[in-house]
């Protein structure tokens, strides 16, 4: 089979980078203190690092330009909040708020109980804070309903007196106070019991909302700190307390920045210590102690660089950039070994530039794969919606960049000062010229310490590494073999089950209690409301968007038959609450006709001003209706989130009227409806623009495909034993399936590309030459990730360790490629050398 060959571009690189590499030799100097320099000068970026962390969640994580967010300011220019008339259905945010639930294993609705709960909503109303030395209390912040602060229903009912339980008939799921008013106590009591009347005889657990003015956040956020305070000391004895704040998510949020930062000095550690052990020689002469330590150093510039400059550029750093570091090491780390590797395969008798020379010619292209695959991999994937994806990925990408022009400048320039100390025979520690063979009468510890300078006469290169011996002596041969061929396949296409098996498993979206660490009280809150307010969603706006002849009969009849649609979805609980249908019993009780267009808006007026809340649904301007809302009971445990969402707006669009359905959960909710098809995009992209660079600068087309093969091979498992570790499809697993294109490149590219400029004229041997030369590197690069990702496994925050978990399963699977299914695959295809005599 004659092979296409393909090298007139990477030919003339290749030329390009043995004349930088002769150049750096000559003058490695310059190439120290040059880096350096920019180093020092863009470090300066750190300086704002404060003003430009952006960790807002709804900004970060949930899609920018999401439906839900245009259509919540659809909400606040036509439906306004009036603050003398709250209502928690009508916030067109989250608001400002607390929330307490008490559970109780019993009855929570006992008098024992129900004393407790009492005493504590006594405790969190008699709060005093301070601002600018000025008390105030919880009735001068709260939200008001016609001039009193808006209270908890179950509370008013029983008088603040829990003896008066018995004597009070609370129904559920509606409970009726007055004619007008009916509330849905779904979301107030939960697992409760009732008797033939539907009246309520015990619960399980009651839920209790401190709703505050959005009007001034300085007031606010004093008192719930205060609240938080109260809360995190207080003692009960029957009930269970989990609170959670409207400032809780993302203050605890934050936190999670900091619980990894005390992780980098380890980290950094942990990679110089295994950086040295593997570039150990017990040859005093050919140790790469200090190489390995300053290729460390090389990574650290490039983190320190890259995201100085993009400080400086005013980029956001999101908490997810925090992660990057860790990544980063093991990536530059992963280049280092491969400049060393091929720095050892040069002739010792030649002089430094000349070594220099032959180091770039053979590493330089094979590095600056791996580098265009990781930068564009990352910097492709900017263009999706997620704001703390696209913060990670220009950091990364930039930081990676970074790495790639240190290694070839300053970690090049150190290589090459290595060398002349080498060169000279000189000892790595104490510099002092030493002699290569042990002097007659010298003892063995004279021997240990003070003789090096050794190398293969033979082959006029260093010594051969006892890793690269077992590679081409037994590891090499051993998988070249057929029963171990057919081992890998069949090992493979049980990985392939498996991870398909995994895709289908695969859950989508963030849990919002996971961007908190471990510990904090409202991952308690969270799993609270998980287990006794599952079943009832929120109360969905429902928006007439524009004039609609609300008088003609067959118009509304027309609306109620799309209302009806929207009560059939398995989502959907009844109607909640309709200003259309109060209005209509109103007129019926007056006897009045409400047909015409005059009649109707005469009387609507009427209506409105003896319901002052229902006023806040109803958009008059110029004395034409032009947009009006009623509100539906949704339920959850007929449906996802995604599935809810997408029904509701189906049903909407669906109806000949113009509806807009929408709550503020549903900025979160979107991130469902985008994040499967903007991964499929993302990673299908980069991963074309992978096989483009792939095709271009690998001699061989065929290869090229097989790289190709290797990134959808790798995210196929990554993406399956992500699912079946329990780790959903969210912004920050997406992150990861980024970079694990880059890290299959990396793996398989190395070895495809030793493996078709190999001149063996069989299959077999090239496969055992290319592992020979890149195997020993290609494990180093992948354990010096893992070192470099380790420490995360500690941290107490689901972001970090979801980052430590698929970069795991990225290396296991890339390494596995790299060493074994790519190398077997290679020897079914006989690629000949016919063509690469020149």
């Amino acid at each position: 089979m004659v092979s296409c060959i393909t090298d007139c571009i990477e030919k003339p690189i290749r030329m390009s980078f043995e004349s930088l590499g002769k150049f750096v030799g000559l003058h490695p100097w310059w190439f120290v203190t040059l880096p350096l320099a920019v180093s020092a000068g863009l470090g300066g970026g750190f300086y704002f690092l404060d003003d430009l962390k952006s960790n807002d969640i709804v900004e970060q994580f949930t899609p920018k330009n999401g439906r839900a967010k245009v259509e919540r300011r659809f909400f606040q220019e036509t439906f306004p909040q009036i603050d003398s008339q709250f209502s928690i259905i009508r916030l067109n945010t989250d608001g400002v708020f607390a929330s307490l639930i008490f559970s109780c294993q019993t009855n929570i609705l006992s008098v024992a109980a129900l004393e407790e709960v009492i005493r504590i909503d006594g405790q969190v109303r008699g709060i005093t804070a301070t601002v600018d030395a000025q008390e105030f209390v919880f009735s001068d912040v709260c939200a008001t309903v016609n001039g009193a602060c808006n209270s908890n229903v179950m509370l008013d009912a029983l008088h603040y007196n829990a003896s008066n339980m018995p004597l009070v008939n609370i129904t559920y799921p509606e409970y009726c106070p007055s004619e007008l008013k009916c509330l849905h106590m779904g979301n107030v009591i939960s697992e409760v019991e009732v008797d033939h009347s539907g009246v309520v005889r015990s619960a399980k657990a009651m839920r209790l909302f401190y709703y505050l003015k959005d009007s001034n956040n300085t007031l606010g956020d004093a008192w719930l700190q205060e609240l938080m305070d109260l809360l995190s000391n207080v003692t009960t004895s029957i009930t269970e307390i989990s609170y959670f704040t409207s400032m809780s998510r993302q203050q605890e949020f934050e936190k999670s920045t900091l619980s990894v930062t005390e992780l980098f000095a380890i980290t950094y550690f942990l990679a110089i210590s295994f950086s040295i052990i593997s570039c150990l020689r017990f040859d005093n002469v050919r140790n790469k102690a200090w190489v390995a330590f300053l290729g460390v150093f090389s990574t650290a510039q490039a983190v320190l660089s890259s995201f100085g400059l993009l400080l400086l550029m005013n980029v956001p750093f999101v908490i997810t950039v925090a992660s990057s570091p860790f990544l980063i090491l093991g990536i530059g780390i992963d280049d280092m070994f491969i400049m060393i590797s091929s720095w050892q395969r040069t002739n010792i008798q030649d002089t430094v530039p000349d070594r220099m020379a032959d180091t770039y010619r053979e590493a330089a292209i094979s590095i600056t794969i791996t580098t265009l695959t990781d930068v564009l991999a990352f910097y492709l994937s900017y263009g999706n919606p997620f704001g703390s994806v696209q913060s990670f990925c220009l950091y990364a990408g930039t930081a990676i960049l970074f790495c790639y022009f240190y290694n070839i400048t300053f970690f090049g320039a150190c290589l090459a000062l290595n060398g002349r100390r080498e060169g000279a025979n000189r000892h790595w520690l104490t510099c002092m010229k030493v002699p290569e063979e042990v002097p007659p009468g010298w003892s063995k510890a004279y021997t240990v310490c003070c003789v090096g300078g050794s190398y293969n006469h033979d082959t006029g290169t260093e010594e051969e590494h006892p890793m690269t011996l077992f590679f081409r002596k037994y590891y090499g041969p051993f998988l070249t073999t057929i029963w171990s061929k057919a081992i890998v396949v069949f090992l493979y296409l049980l990985y392939i089950a498996v991870s398909v098996y995994g895709c289908l498993q695969l859950k989508e979206g963030i849990d919002l209690k996971n961007l908190a660490l471990d510990k904090s009280y409202i991952v308690q809150y969270y799993e609270a409301e998980k287990t006794y307010f599952r079943y009832n969603g929120p109360n969905v706006m429902l928006a007439v968007n524009g004039t609609f002849p609300y008088w003609e009969e067959s118009e509304r009849n027309q609306l109620e038959s799309c209302i009806m649609q929207f009560q059939e979805l398995d989502s959907v609980k009844n109607l909640s609450t309709s200003w259309l249908h109060s209005y209509e019993k109103y007129a019926e009780q007056h006897g009045s006709n409400i047909s015409t267009e005059a009649t109707f808006k005469t009387l609507l007026y009427q209506f409105l001003d003896h319901h002052p809340m229902l006023k806040q649904d109803v958009n008059i301007t110029n004395n034409d209706i032009s947009a009006s809302r009623l509100f539906l009971q949704t339920l959850v445990q007929n449906a996802t989130e995604k599935n809810m969402l997408n029904s509701l707006r189906k049903t909407a669009e669906s109806c000949p009227c113009p509806l807009l359905v929408y709550h503020p959960a549903f900025i979160y909710h979107d991130q469902y409806t985008v994040i499967g098809h903007v991964t499929l995009q993302t990673v299908t992209m980069a991963a074309a623009v992978m096989l483009a660079i792939s095709l271009v600068l690998i001699p061989n087309p065929l290869c090229a495909l097989w790289v190709a093969f290797a990134i959808a091979s790798v995210i196929l498992g990554v993406t399956g034993f992500m699912a079946l570790l329990n780790i959903s499809l969210d912004s920050i697993s997406m992150i990861n399936l980024v970079i694990s294109i880059g890290f299959s490149v990396d793996f398989s590219a190395h070895i495809s590309y030793t493996f078709v400029s190999s001149t063996k004229p069989d299959v077999n041997e090239r496969v055992v030459e290319a592992l020979t030369h890149l195997g020993y590197p290609i494990l180093q690069g992948a354990l010096s990730t893992v070192v470099g990702v380790v420490v995360l496994s500690a941290s107490s925050s689901y972001i970090f360790r979801t980052l430590f978990t698929i970069v795991m399963l990225v290396i296991a699977f890339g390494l596995l490629h790299g060493i074994a299914f790519i190398p077997v695959f290679l020897t079914f295809f006989g690629f000949s050398n016919k063509l690469r005599q020149h």
